[in-house]
């Protein structure tokens, strides 16, 4: 049976609130406190020189300002990071220093254009600078804050020389925060890191990320087309395999969902309560009110910027009973929560 009744899960403000500000800046963190979040997600990667640096992707022309300095035009290169070709800046190619004389963008201009009015006005952020911003706030407010660190591209850092499981470890060990069990989780599309976590002993929740399709990086890397689908982790003996190694999963909205044969959805299927059934944990992926990424069925209107029936979906979401969500616009979940 799938569950009927919608609950409260943990709102986790997606790269800060980046429904209002450029993703991963300082304001976008800020404001998500402001608004009421339970935890932020800051997405990890790494500079030439070891320092973990907070941006959605290693290839960061989408987001800096990096392709208007001329002294960097030499670094531009193609790259293939996880089985697809990126062409463009990696910031694995750049030291802190260098990067730290570059500006944030608007990632999604032609959905958001409100927020270019803030473009190159905030640097980029090292995962040292995001722990100092949560402490700062949870110092001089009742309610914590909590850190959910997703890791990028673990296999392919790995691969190139840099060892991102030890580089978290260091910056968490500097910030106290390896023994702060309630404020932490560590998610990442592939199990290697998770694994090698749990073997650790690293006092923090441990989440599975999985996309709707595809494989794992980590076992493609090293298995090519006997790596096991991400589909199969949400069956039942998929799920078994986990419940050992990790404490929650966390799944594409779309993956909670029922649909028609039009691809409209029509109610919550039952891969929460399996996984309930389990002891896992649920979180799900990304909630947004924009048309562009709204289930087929709640869409208004022809234009991918305008807002569609957002709550509609997000009331269908939360009757799935999933432990935890992550938005954009964080102040938004609060109209369709129960009262």
């Amino acid at each position: 049976m799938t569950s009927t009744q919608p609950n409260k899960p943990m709102l986790i403000g997606h790269r800060g609130a980046p429904g209002y500000r450029p993703e991963h800046t300082a304001s976008s963190y800020l404001l998500a406190f402001a608004q009421g979040v339970q935890a932020v997600e800051p997405d990890l990667v790494v500079t030439q020189d070891g320092v973990i640096v907070i941006r959605h992707e290693n290839e960061i022309s989408g987001t800096t300002n990096v392709a208007d300095h001329p002294e960097f035009a030499d670094r531009r290169t193609t790259k293939v990071v996880d089985g697809i070709t990126l062409e463009g800046w990696f910031t694995e190619d750049f030291s802190w220093a260098e990067l730290s004389s570059l500006r944030c963008k608007e990632r999604i201009p032609e959905l958001r254009g409100e927020n270019t009015q803030f473009d190159f006005e905030e640097p980029l952020l090292r995962l040292s600078d995001l722990i100092e911003l949560v402490d700062d706030w949870n110092r001089t407010h009742e309610a914590n804050v909590a850190l959910v660190i997703e890791l990028k591209h673990v296999a392919y850092l790995a691969a190139i020389g840099h060892d991102l499981v030890a580089l978290l470890l260091r910056d968490l060990a500097l910030a106290g925060y390896d023994d702060r069990p309630d404020l932490l989780t560590i998610e990442c599309f592939e199990l290697s890191p998770l694994d090698r976590l749990r073997e650790l002993d690293v006092q923090a929740q441990l989440v599975f990320l999985m996309e709707s399709k595809g494989c794992p990086p980590d076992q493609v890397a090293e298995l090519g087309d006997a790596a096991t689908p991400y589909a199969w982790y949400r069956t039942n003996e998929g799920l078994d395999s986990l419940t050992e190694r990790v404490d929650g999963i966390s799944l594409a909205k779309r993956d909670l969902l029922e649909f028609d044969e039009d691809g409209w959805a029509t109610g919550p299927n039952d891969v929460v309560d399996r996984a309930h059934d389990r002891d896992l944990l649920v979180f799900t992926w990304t909630l947004r009110p924009e048309n562009a990424y709204l289930t087929p069925g709640f869409k208004l209107g022809s234009s991918r910027e305008q807002e569609g029936d957002w709550q509609g979906e997000w009331e269908m979401i939360l009757e799935t009973g999933v432990d935890g969500v992550f938005l954009d616009h964080p102040d938004l979940l609060a109209e369709v929560l129960p009262k």
